[in-house]
């Protein structure tokens, strides 16, 4: 992985600054500013205060250049989704997703429902039971959750990408009325997740970009890295409610962006997942050999579509 400053090299230059003098304003260290020079990476928290200093986006100063591995799928992906072509493997990937990631989070919609909304944009099923509006707000917007990792596929992980993901799944819901609530924003309340405890509030922005530093600082990245990144994101629970699901659309992004078999959760390995985020820290084969198991699933999509995948 490579980094690319020329953007900040060029609004510096329109702003008439050098970057030791925004170093020295910021308190940036002269091994920071080494980093900038050759091309390695900085620290999410650096690059945000740069950003607010200068009044720019991240996008604006830094290019991440990755090697990007020959991915048919991504490829397929987006072609797909920019023409909607139907009962293609981008379709398909929308529907098994969106349903099995809702479903195992307590949606009552069926896949047939799931299906139905997004070919037609419609609910017009026949049905004796009552459809929860929230189950089907989320359902169309976990559809842009997955458009929206497809288009960001090859972009780093930043803190402004999970809140836009957040964002975009939960807009329009019930819970998005309440202002504490914070849609595309950190939690300001305490939580849990399976009875245990959760960043406070207070230290999100913190532990976030820890987590964050710390994964786009690898050099290479496999499946298990992914999971790690997953666990821990779990484990801080940034935002009131939606983690499980921002954080396997998340997954399912740094899957393509590496090149790698995305894994989908239904309910049959449900509580394999759970069991395995539970026991992360002493036995981390418990996750991994579940979200393989999610990996075969969705191999089942490639092979119909003929898409090579690396073993």
């Amino acid at each position: 992985m490579a980094v690319n400053y020329n953007g900040l090299i060029d609004i510096l230059k329109k702003k008439r600054l050098s970057l030791s003098q925004v170093s020295e304003d910021l308190n940036i260290s002269s091994a920071t500013r080494a980093k900038f020079k050759k091309g390695e990476y900085v620290s999410l928290q650096t690059i945000e205060s740069l950003c607010k200093y200068l009044g720019v986006k991240i996008n604006e100063i830094i290019m991440i250049e990755i090697e990007k591995k020959g991915s048919a799928l991504l490829i397929q992906l987006k072609e797909e989704m920019k023409y909607g072509i139907k009962g293609s493997i981008y379709h398909e990937t929308q529907i098994l997703m969106t349903y099995n990631s809702n479903h195992i989070e307590g949606s009552r919609l069926t896949a047939d429902q799931t299906r139905y909304i997004f070919e037609t944009n419609t609910i017009g099923i026949d049905t004796d039971k009552i459809i929860n509006v929230d189950d089907v707000i989320e359902t169309q917007n976990h559809f842009r959750c997955i458009d929206y990792a497809i288009k960001m596929a090859f972009e780093p992980i930043t803190d402004v990408l999970v809140k836009d993901i957040h964002k975009i799944l939960k807009t329009g819901t019930s819970e998005s009325k309440l202002e504490w609530f914070n849609v595309g924003d950190y939690k300001q309340r305490p939580n849990t997740v399976g009875g245990l405890e959760t960043s406070k509030p207070e230290n999100i922005l913190k532990d976030m970009a820890k987590l964050i530093g710390k994964y786009e600082n690898n050099q290479k990245y496999d499946f298990e890295d992914i999971l790690e990144f997953h666990y821990n994101f779990e484990i801080i629970h940034p935002f009131q409610d939606g983690n499980g699901r921002v954080g396997r659309i998340i997954a399912f992004k740094e899957c393509l962006r590496h090149g790698l078999v995305p894994f989908t959760i239904d309910e049959g390995i449900k509580q394999f997942y759970y069991r395995g985020l539970k026991e992360w820290e002493n036995e981390r084969g418990y996750l991994i050999g579940t979200c393989e198991t999610g990996q075969d699933m969705y191999k089942k999509l490639l092979d119909i579509y003929e898409i090579k995948y690396n073993e």
